[in-house]
């Protein structure tokens, strides 16, 4: 049988997955943010969503990792579970530093 790690690795051999896959990190690590912010809370999507005003079934898109969510969105989901929102611009690995900076 073939491990996770393996078949992963045989996937990302392909660089339009490889190129997909980076593409898409960014998103899959806010919604892990999103999702275990609101697990360490101990709140159902229900309980998240009568707190920021709407839906279970907007919470769910919002976790759902397909799309980036707004800012906004993801304004209340922080503001709901009594938290804040922090930005970072990391250096990218692939690029070299420009001239000195």
């Amino acid at each position: 049988m073939t491990s996770l790690a393996n078949l992963r690795e045989e996937i990302l051999a392909d660089p339009q997955a490889q190129a997909e896959y980076e593409r898409l990190g960014p998103i899959f690590a806010v919604v892990g943010e999103m999702v275990d912010a609101r697990q360490s809370a101990g709140l159902t999507q229900a309980e998240l969503a009568r707190r920021m005003g709407t839906s279970q079934s907007v919470v769910a898109r919002l976790e759902n990792a397909r799309h980036m969510p707004t800012f906004d969105l993801m304004s209340r989901y922080a503001q709901a579970l009594d938290r804040r929102i922090e930005v970072r611009l990391s250096p990218s690995t692939a690029a070299p530093a420009a001239n000195g900076v």
